[in-house]
């Protein structure tokens, strides 16, 4: 355990730059003492971890060091090719690149390690779409990440109601939530959520994008949804089901409750409101004249 979080280290240092000691023990879950430890231990093992004094300070490696570590436990293995996700990076435009990257980290395994990787493809399988909903078409993706990668502004049109209208954007991220893309960027109006599947055309510009001072894709989209959740209007339905259980469900407006409790059908009676029971009635009597006996 202590010799993987060794290599963990190692590599972080390797990837990451300089860190505080605190950001380490973040990153590997364990107490600022135990980095403090780890690093002496690296250094005993003549790994050149240099500790940079002052209220900026931490730990990095001199420049130019790499480590040529490339092993590979078995769980490792396993979870690399189980977490690939072929469907998005063909959106993003790497399916070629991923398969190839794939192909080449089996090749550098041993064949005990080889089994194992091609065995977890076989089990597991990660589908990102949605039941019951039409598939968003997305083929500005690539454009957008190729601007990602490239770090410049871009001009997109955009759809917005029944309009189409033109924005100036420094590109931060893309994000896959329920089978949708998302681009986070940002303007001078500030921070937005763009819906990618309403993107009609992005040209790259010959400007470097601006990267607000701090952001973080990840933290940035736990916030926004969660407050995009949140604006969003609720509906309380109280309910029953055949063994006589009450409940309180909630939904984004009523049409949203009356389309997925009417796919419950018997499982669920609906109390109130009493305007979405009349409704879901008013359908079982118009489908039991349709369907009712001759």
């Amino acid at each position: 355990m202590r010799a993987t979080r060794l290599v963990s280290l190692l590599l972080l240092l390797q990837t990451r730059g300089q860190l505080t000691a605190a950001e380490i023990a973040g990153w590997l879950e364990v107490s600022i003492r135990t980095v403090h430890r780890d690093v002496e231990s690296l250094a005993a093992a003549g790994v050149p971890v240099e500790a940079v004094r002052g209220p900026a300070g931490g730990y990095r490696l001199p420049g130019g060091y790499r480590t040529r570590l490339t092993g590979l436990t078995a769980d490792e293995a396993e979870a690399l090719f189980a977490a690939g996700m072929p469907g998005p990076a063909a959106e993003l435009g790497l399916g070629g690149e991923l398969a190839a990257a794939r192909l080449k980290v089996l090749a550098a395994l041993p064949s005990e390690l080889q089994e194992r990787a091609t065995r977890a493809q076989r089990l597991f399988h990660l589908d990102t779409r949605g039941w019951f909903r039409e598939e968003d078409r997305v083929p500005h993706l690539p454009a957008l990440a190729a601007a990602l990668w490239r770090g410049c502004r871009v001009r997109i049109r955009y759809r917005e109601g029944r309009e189409v209208v033109q924005r100036t954007l420094d590109p931060l991220g893309l994000v896959l939530k329920g089978g949708a893309w998302y681009l986070v960027a940002h303007r001078s109006a500030g921070m937005r959520v763009y819906r990618v599947s309403r993107v009609q055309s992005v040209r790259p510009l010959d400007e470097e994008l601006q990267r607000p001072p701090g952001f973080e894709l990840s933290a940035y989209w736990t916030e926004w949804s969660r407050n995009f959740e949140e604006s969003l209007p609720r509906v309380s339905v109280s309910v029953v089901d055949r063994e006589g259980n009450p409940a309180t469900l909630e939904f984004e407006s009523l049409d949203t409750a009356y389309r997925e409790l009417l796919r419950r059908g018997r499982d669920v009676e609906v109390l109130e409101p009493p305007e979405l029971r009349e409704r879901v009635a008013a359908t079982a009597r118009e489908l039991a004249a349709v369907y009712g006996p001759a």
